[in-house]
């Protein structure tokens, strides 16, 4: 992921989090707005109704008093306290007290309990009214919830009670209005608002026991849950009710329970809401953080390009110029503009540079000097060895001029033989070096480095099993599904068998050597093992370098020309030894060489005789 992709990513998610967190509060806060002025709406609808409710309760208690302070009441209580009177004269007296006073029902009982006259019920003449006898205290109790029967039905009636004597004769004078929907309609509602009235006249919900200021509500049956709960627990509840899938739909309603005068349910107050102002205010919000987020978005698009374009060209011109001299160019400069921190970096960046190619010549030359000497010593070393037979061999034939013409032939027979094979040593000598510096350039083809590994395998097989040295045994650990890699065969097979020459030089005493082979990826691993008595660390380190070798005999090019091979199929090479547990060499090959002219499959290269091989192998 590019710079400039964080970049706009960075300022993509901020602004949507930003953008979300502001449209979650707004909302958040605006629905607790809401939800308060919901609540408070309620309470004062709520207090309207029982304000309402009061006032009503004091009108009918006035009502239910003027009838019992009318003379017609006060003759009749006059004639009823006479003996024998007869109560049925009455009959018809509390229909006309209803219709007078303004008042739904009417009732006059007799101080026994005996209904004398009903408005609303006239066939209960004569029954027993017990509850109303059992209070002496009706004319300081004001206005209450009442249960009413009916011909057709029972009611809910806001009642009162009073009383007149005469002597020692009491009538009860029961008076109330109907609590319905005309109650309702005088409530003033504000908008969204409405207010239900459900009579619990009956043990089981019935859905046209509850009504609004027009009449029965619709989809009545919604409310069941919400009053059964009321029924079991009599106290203010509030549950909200979805009409449809909306959400716009959605009302909270907020039930009061309404008791009568010994604390029994006989009805509920239902006071509605509306969610849509809310839902429609939130969709509203919704979609103006929606063209806010889109709005920023191209903002942030367009300032984000700006920003990350001045900020990544100098970063991508400082990366151009690192690669630059990844590859060798350590003289590589880069513009510097402006002096923020990009501008610092980059006159750090060509100070680093200049102090690099500085090193890098002070340090061409002290390379070039030590190998020039590390050079002479090798080659003194190497030469010295058959130069001194030589001179010894000079010098014997000098010597021998004075001796007789047998013995000087003998001696110059032993000499020049010695003087052909030291001079023979000199030119292998000189031979290998010269290879070394004549190392071709890889030609690639498809090579299987299996076959390749067994192939180097093949040509020391002789020497394992050598007839009075000790074994070596080989072991083979290799990925048979390894795909062919884009290689040398020959010079890949020249670098196996100097590492292969290289394990058996290291187990004088015999022991075991493992190939493994394994895919990993991009690049193809080969390991060579043995069992030898193992390098320290100083010896691993300088293990690659030319004409160093820890052995008595050997110019130490064996190694540098393996390590010469994987440079140059843009491989590596590494080693892991620990004294006494054996070395290991592992090679990692890249499977594609980038911008290689593929020859065509090679045969596999011809198994020379092994003292030819190991000529050119060593160590």
């Amino acid at each position: 992921m590019t710079f400039r992709t964080k970049v706009f990513l960075i300022f993509l998610i901020t602004v949507l989090a930003s953008v979300s967190l502001v449209a979650y509060g707004v909302t958040h806060y605006t629905q607790r707005a809401f939800e308060q002025m919901d609540a408070q709406r309620t309470q004062a609808l709520e207090v309207q109704f029982k304000k309402e409710f009061e006032q009503r309760g004091e009108m009918v208690v006035q009502q239910v008093e003027n009838i019992a302070n009318a003379e017609v009441t006060l003759r009749m209580v006059l004639d009823l306290s006479r003996p024998n009177a007869d109560a049925s004269l009455y009959l018809h007296d509390a229909n006309g007290a209803a219709q007078s006073h303004g008042l739904d029902f009417v009732e006059f009982v007799n101080s026994d309990g005996t209904l004398i006259s009903s408005a609303q019920y006239p066939a209960r003449v004569g029954y027993k009214n017990d509850w109303v006898t059992a209070s002496k205290s009706w004319d300081s109790t004001g206005a209450f919830l009442k249960r009413e029967e009916l011909p057709d039905g029972v009611a809910l009636s806001l009642t009162a009670v009073r009383t007149q004597t005469v002597g020692d004769k009491t009538i009860y004078i029961i008076g109330g209005r109907r609590l319905d929907k005309n109650f309702l309609a005088t409530l003033e509602l504000p908008p969204g608002m409405r207010a239900l009235l459900y009579s619990n006249l009956d043990s089981s919900f019935n859905a046209i026991s509850l009504t609004d200021a027009n009449g029965p509500v619709s989809q009545g049956e919604s409310f069941e849950s919400l009053i059964e709960q009321i029924q079991k627990h009599p106290q203010d509840t509030t549950k909200t009710i979805s009409w449809n899938n909306d959400p716009a739909s959605a009302e909270a309603f907020h039930a009061t329970p309404l008791k009568g005068r010994s604390g029994e349910l006989l009805g509920v107050l239902l006071l509605g809401s509306s969610a849509r102002e809310l839902v429609l205010l939130q969709r509203e919000i919704l979609k103006i953080a929606a063209v806010v987020a889109l709005a920023a978005i191209f903002i942030g698009l367009l300032v984000s390009w700006w920003v990350s374009r001045r900020i990544t060209r100098p970063v991508e011109e400082l990366a151009d110029a690192a690669r630059d001299v990844a590859s060798g160019r350590w003289d590589t400069k880069i513009d510097v503009r402006g002096g923020d921190e990009i501008g610092q970096l980059a006159h750090a960046f060509n100070e680093m540079t200049g102090t690099l190619a500085a090193q890098k010549e002070k340090l061409v030359q002290t390379e070039r000097v030590a190998a020039w000497r590390e050079l002479a010593r090798r080659l003194a070393h190497e030469l010295r060895n058959p130069l001194f037979p030589l001179q010894i061999t000079v010098e014997n034939l000098q010597r021998a001029r004075q001796l007789g013409p047998q013995q000087f032939q003998e001696v110059f027979s032993e000499a020049t033989a010695t003087l052909k094979a030291e001079l023979s040593n000199l030119n292998t000598i000189v031979g290998r070096f010269s290879d070394f510096s004549k190392m071709p350039t890889p030609e690639f083809s498809k090579v299987s480095v299996n076959e390749t590994l067994r192939d180097a395998i093949r040509l020391f097989e002789p020497q394992f099993t050598a007839v009075g040295k000790p074994p070596i045994t080989t072991e083979y650990f290799l990925n048979e599904s390894l795909p062919e890699i884009e290689a040398d065969p020959d010079l890949l097979h020249k670098a196996f068998q100097n590492l292969v020459l290289n394990a058996l030089d290291a187990m004088p005493a015999g022991g075991t050597l493992s190939l493994r082979s394994s895919d990993a990826g991009e690049i193809v691993r080969v390991e060579v093992s043995d069992t030898g008595k193992g390098l320290t660390p100083e010896e691993c380190s300088r293990l690659f370098t030319p004409y160093y070798t820890t052995k008595q005999q050997g110019t130490g090019l064996g190694l540098a020309i393996v390590q010469s091979v994987v440079s140059d199929h843009h491989g590596t090479i590494s080693v892991s030894s620990e004294e006494g547990h054996g070395t290991t060499f592992r090679i990692e090959l890249p499977k594609r060489q980038s911008d290689a002219a593929l020859k065509p499959k090679k045969d596999a290269p011809p198994t020379e005789p092994l003292s030819e091989r190991a000529a050119t192998a060593s160590d």
